[in-house]
């Protein structure tokens, strides 16, 4: 495919409700958009980077320099046989694996839509229906966070995670497992803690969680495996896996058992297949962590989880849990079995609303041959 026309647009979206992690509270959300056509057929990718640098390096607004200066213009026009020649050409560039993901998806959904085959196929996927977990955010009172877990069980959602930090953690996990003391439950600390915290973090244990996601530095695996080695809470890493040679090594040195993949984090598709290969052949268990995304950005993440080791319930939630609507339809929807299944429909299977997209564009620019 040699694509002829890329668009990119920013767009803004309102949470229905702040959601608070130990880096600060999101409130709406600044989304840059990625559509790619060839051939007279269109796909479509979303930049997950965040309204600022403290999930990772990468902001929206970083991803519109580098995608607007370097990878669009790198891309228009070139013989792509496949989304992996694209990652070839864009090597040279360092980092910024945000940005290249939403072109590298969009270039999936196109070539998926072309030959008329479901996303979740072409990618190998197996799994025709997912099993969905819910993330709730770090809460104003005791009375709110159960509020906000009932209401996730009674949706039907297969796992809970809270968010956790420095002084809103035990608690926190103490006033859920007196509630529901036997349903499957985890704790994302986002980087967090120091290695001086082990203590205090192996007393986590006592709570019986699925795992503890990323409690250390972003980038770090050393301090995770001796802090593994101190806890039996599987450790779940997040930020610190970015390829699949990252999590070779987290796992060959005993820094995890479980392994999360975000899309934008490792840069796409064929990273993230990678990945999930890696740590499959390594007997250590994934899940498809989320960004906040748009339907697009979570059709993705739907289509990603058909592969055969992402065996827990990743954090692709329903469309209603975040936006009062969402920019595709039909909107994602949970069943109250707490799974999604996989569309039949070529490509990630959802429409555009196209209405809504430019309703909500507060920056624009398209780039043609």
């Amino acid at each position: 495919m040699r694509p002829d026309q890329i668009e990119i647009r920013q767009i803004r979206m309102r949470l229905r409700d702040p959601f608070e992690t130990s880096f600060g509270v999101t409130e709406e959300r600044h989304v840059i958009l990625v559509s790619v056509r060839a051939d007279g057929v269109t796909g479509f990718g979303e930049v997950t980077a965040a309204e600022g640098p403290f999930f990772s390096h990468e902001s929206y607004e970083t991803a519109w320099h580098v995608l607007s200066d370097y990878i669009i213009p790198w891309s228009l026009g070139q013989a792509l046989g496949s989304p992996d020649d694209f990652l070839a050409m864009v090597s040279p560039i360092r980092g910024h694996a945000m940005a290249k993901a939403a072109l590298e998806t969009a270039l999936w959904d196109l070539r998926s839509r072309r030959e008329g085959r479901p996303l979740w196929k072409m990618l190998g996927g197996t799994r025709d229906e997912i099993d969905c977990g819910v993330s709730i955010g770090i809460q104003k009172s005791p009375e709110l966070l159960l509020e906000r877990v009932a209401e996730a069980l009674a949706a039907g959602y297969r796992r809970i995670k809270l968010k956790i930090r420095p002084g809103q953690d035990t608690e926190v996990l103490e006033q859920v497992r007196q509630n529901w003391p036997d349903f499957p439950l985890m704790a994302d600390a986002n980087s967090a803690y120091t290695l001086s915290d082990s203590a205090h973090l192996a007393g986590l244990d006592r709570f019986g969680l699925m795992m503890l996601e990323q409690p250390l530095h972003w980038e770090d695996i050393i301090d995770h495996a001796t802090l593994q080695r101190q806890m039996s809470t599987p450790i779940c890493l997040d930020e610190s896996i970015h390829s699949a040679d990252d999590a070779r090594k987290a796992i060959d040195i005993g820094a995890c058992r479980i392994v999360n993949i975000k899309l934008g984090r490792v840069g796409g598709h064929a990273s993230a297949r990678k990945v999930h290969d890696c740590c499959r052949d390594r007997g250590i268990p994934v899940w498809c962590g989320g960004m906040l995304e748009t339907g697009i950005g979570r059709a993705h993440n739907i289509a990603l989880s058909g592969l055969e080791n992402f065996s827990l319930p990743g954090d692709v939630s329903a469309s209603r849990r975040y936006w009062e609507t969402d920019i595709v339809e039909p909107e994602i929807t949970v069943s109250p079995r707490g799974t999604i299944s996989q569309s039949g429909e070529p490509g990630i299977g959802y429409a555009i609303r196209q209405d809504l997209v430019e309703d909500r564009t507060e920056r624009y620019r398209r780039f043609s041959v």
